[in-house]
């Protein structure tokens, strides 16, 4: 599925389009509806960016037991473990 914002909003919002995906991918963060891995992927980021950038802004880290396993099983596949 795919999201189309009007030029309209992007405009108002004063932010460019790649600023305005990042507001909504933090917002979406901070509310819990997205892992820190899907919100790294969302904005093509590797995981340590977008952790420096929730970082700068005072966000914490939602970090739970599925997290953790799926990081796990990505040490163990890229033979990290």
């Amino acid at each position: 599925m795919s999201l189309v914002i009007a030029d309209d909003l992007v405009k108002a919002s004063g932010f460019s389009e790649n600023e305005l995906l990042l507001e909504i991918v933090l917002m979406l963060f901070q509310q819990d509806k997205i892992s820190l891995g899907k919100a790294s992927e969302l904005l093509g980021l590797h995981r340590t960016q977008f952790q420096q950038i929730i970082s700068e802004r005072g966000i914490c880290v939602h970090y739970d037991i599925e997290e953790f396993q799926e990081d796990l099983k990505t040490l163990e596949e890229t033979e990290w473990v």
